[in-house]
């Protein structure tokens, strides 16, 4: 049998429901062999991020290098890039080591709305990181970043999907979960859209679905699916993952990792 090694380039959540620790759950279920190479770490839980601690840029860069040399990657994910040096370095590495089914999951929006990237750093993630993507997933808020348009509709979505698309990332996913309505996500590989829908689940419990979506892309990637089949098993995956999300802490709780093996 043939194992399917993916590795997570992301920050550590010591809640469990994002980062690192929620792309090595989802990696696991699905079928993958989960490698990291930690960005940063963060004090955080359901109520939010207490303290955050970079990894120094050479480590950083060591951790992708070893895992590289002597384990191999068939598809890898990006996930929260903040600092300049850090972001240049998982590029350098990424062209460096041939890494060609890429997940960009570009974060660069908190949940209360405030830009967490800024200045050089979203220069450069536009310039340099996005042409490197075989995937991009923005959500709502960080299509409107990277595009500077507001996106209302389906079609302010597509038009976002085009304009993100000429900025070299091969897809584009555009996730419509803060729209109302359905789950609608956008696809859009140079010529033409896809749409996948999901029923709107009514819980506050969706910490780290982004980095779970695209933990899931990037495992069925390396499985060697075709782009649009593993969107699908994503998109699935995350609803699935929505639909029996766990009620912890005060804040909002993570998805259920577990679901597709283990449902309540």
């Amino acid at each position: 049998m043939k194992i399917t090694r993916i590795l997570t380039i992301a920050g550590s959540d010591s809640g469990g429901g994002a980062g690192i620790q929620a792309d090595l759950k989802t990696i696991t279920v699905l079928g993958g062999f989960g490698m990291s190479a930690i960005t940063a770490l963060t004090a955080q839980n359901t109520l939010g991020v207490h303290g955050i601690f970079d990894i120094p840029p050479e480590f950083v860069a060591r951790q992708i290098d070893v895992v590289a040399q002597d384990i191999g990657i068939d598809a890898a994910k990006t996930g929260m890039l903040a600092q300049k040096d850090i972001l240049q370095v998982v590029i350098d590495k990424i062209r460096e080591h041939g890494i060609t089914k890429l997940v960009v999951d570009p974060v660069m929006v908190a949940k209360g709305g405030a830009l967490l990237v800024r200045g050089d750093v979203m220069e450069i993630l536009k310039k340099q990181l996005l042409p490197l993507a075989y995937v991009v997933t923005p959500n709502i808020p960080e299509a409107e970043v990277l595009t500077g348009k507001t996106i209302n509709t389906k079609e302010d979505m597509e038009e976002s999907a085009r304009y993100i698309h000429q900025m070299g990332a091969k897809h584009v996913v555009i996730k419509g979960g803060h729209m109302d309505g359905d789950a609608l996500d956008v696809f859009f590989d140079g010529r033409n859209f896809h749409e996948f829908y999901a029923q709107r689940i009514d819980t506050p419990n969706t910490h780290g679905t982004g980095c779970t979506f695209s933990a899931a892309l990037a495992t069925g990637l390396g499985q060697g699916k075709d782009v649009l089949e593993a969107v699908s098993m994503a998109k699935n995956y995350i609803t699935d993952a929505i639909r029996h999300s766990l009620n912890l802490g005060a804040g909002h709780g993570p998805t259920n990792h577990l679901a597709p093996i283990m449902k309540p």
